[in-house]
């Protein structure tokens, strides 16, 4: 009975847990309604007198709130993708890795699946990294994050204002929304601030939409301030082909650490995010090239341009996989969460 409770008191606190994780969302969805009310209603049909001028905001701001709503809709609910079941210990292997007591056993066990596995990255200690809790040897890039519970492809970080985690399924779609997000307080600030100083001066009488307008310019600036700094380091970030856990953390590959191990060059960088094709840069549809488990590297563009690296040229897999460097077979097993 004791046990029964306990399991009773977990649960309620883990479906508190997922209800309040949804209230940064909540709070954001709340301001953009009230800035539509805001700008709509209050300042394009009441403040604005010139049809012509109404039409023209209504049309640009319509156009610019889709595609942030869009994008911002795709963030949310875009689910994380995760390695597929090659990367996981098989039923068997899971069993016999558990029953085993041996702790070099284990890590010898876990090498050599390692080793018919495209994975390049290591841990700290130059080990395979392995998640004792999904058991899984984690691919290139790959984290488990402890908000979702789960390991996460290509994983940038964990984002409570979308309540989701940001990896290779939706850092596009997360870059589309910060961008929008700035050009929406821009455009927002910019056709609004006529109007705050006429307001400011007297020239428009003291009317309820005097608050919303002054309030919606207010809540523009300080919004565009904090997403135009966030999207600038994301497209800094974006440049070098890094993500924000390998911005912190530099990755470790079987020739030792390297902080520009995925650089590519600046094009090649902003295609590995939205892909070949342009047309499809700007829209929050999936262009993301590759599948998420596996990723080019910068010793391919070595071989081939040695102007590229300040480094010494990482040896060449002698198999028909040129993309990646040698793997060593070595390295001991440690796990990593």
């Amino acid at each position: 009975m004791r046990r029964g409770w306990k399991m009773s008191l977990s649960g309620g606190l883990r479906c508190c847990r997922r209800l309040l994780s949804w209230v940064p969302v909540l709070v954001i969805v709340l301001v953009v309604l009230w800035s539509y009310y805001a700008y709509v209603f209050e300042l394009c049909l009441v403040t604005v007198l010139s049809p012509a001028e109404k039409v023209i905001y209504l049309i640009f701001y319509h156009a610019i709130f889709v595609f942030f709503t869009w994008t911002y809709w795709k963030s949310i609910f875009t689910l994380p993708q995760q390695p597929n079941q090659k990367f996981h210990l098989s039923y068997s292997d899971k069993e016999r890795y558990e029953n085993e007591e041996r702790p070099e056993v284990q890590k010898q066990m876990l090498v050599d699946m390692a080793k018919k596995l495209p994975v390049y990255t290591r841990t700290g200690s130059g080990a395979v990294r392995f998640c004792d809790r999904c058991h899984l040897i984690k691919p290139d890039r790959c984290h488990h994050c402890s908000v979702c519970a789960m390991c996460v492809l290509k994983m940038d970080h964990h984002c409570p204002w979308v309540n989701n985690c940001i990896g290779f399924s939706n850092y596009k779609f997360f870059l589309q929304f910060l961008a929008y997000s700035v050009l929406y307080c821009l455009y927002i600030a910019t056709t609004v601030f006529n109007y705050f100083i006429k307001y400011w001066r007297g020239e428009l009488p003291s009317v309820r939409s005097k608050f919303h307008v002054l309030f919606l310019l207010f809540v523009a600036c300080m919004f565009f301030v904090s997403l135009v700094i966030l999207f600038g380091y994301h497209c800094w970030l974006v440049s070098r082909n890094k993500t924000t856990l390998e911005a912190f953390c530099t990755p470790v590959f079987t020739s030792g650490p390297e902080k520009n191990g995925f650089n590519l060059g600046f094009i090649k960088n902003i295609q590995q995010v939205f892909g070949d094709n342009k047309k499809f840069w700007l829209i929050p549809i999936g262009s993301s090239p590759g599948d998420g488990h596996s990723f080019p590297m910068r010793s391919m563009n070595e071989s081939q341009n040695p102007l590229l690296a300040n480094e010494e040229p990482w040896e060449d897999n002698e198999d028909e996989n040129r993309d990646y460097p040698e793997a060593s077979s070595s390295l001991t097993m440690e796990t990593e969460t």
